[in-house]
């Protein structure tokens, strides 16, 4: 079996998806500083708007909150806030957000995360048939049904790509 080489090592994501029985694909790539999705979506050879990045935010009580947006678009904070009752929604610090999901920027993945957060994901992403998400850490990304991100996860959907 040819796909046992490209095994890495488990994250804490990849541990949950196994113990939840969940199918995902693993994609190892070339991880570049500040690349961003642009850099994994070339590196997999996917369109950009399948790759799914993790965004560590929080509310006006500093209160963390996951979202998961198209690697091509990016997050109407206003427009977030008010979705889910809340009067202001920005970005973590790095710091922060590192502290709250246990991994590090670059790295975050939605599963696994160190804190239990509320995770809100674009209604579009669901619409896709394969989605990319980091897998727990930098240059490694993992495929999965976007249903997963409901099932496991829980997460809400919202519209806030801009």
């Amino acid at each position: 079996m040819l796909a046992k080489k490209e095994h890495v090592s488990e994250t804490p994501a990849t541990q949950l998806l196994r113990k939840k029985g969940a199918a995902f694909t693993e994609h190892p790539y070339a991880y570049e500083e500040h690349g961003g999705t642009a850099v994994s979506a070339r590196e997999l050879g996917v369109e950009e708007h399948s790759v799914v990045k993790t965004l560590i935010m929080q509310d006006e009580h500093a209160k963390p909150l996951v979202v998961l947006m198209h690697g091509d678009k990016t997050v109407s904070t206003k427009n977030l806030a008010r979705q889910i009752g809340c009067k202001a929604v920005e970005p973590c610090k790095p710091e922060v957000a590192q502290r709250h999901s246990g991994y590090m920027i670059g790295g975050t993945s939605p599963f696994g995360t160190r804190k239990a957060m509320p995770v809100y994901v674009e209604a579009s992403v669901l619409e896709l048939e394969k989605i990319y998400l980091n897998g727990g850490r930098r240059g490694y990304l993992i495929g999965i049904a976007p249903a997963l991100l409901l099932d496991i996860l829980m997460a809400k959907t919202v519209h806030c790509a801009l």
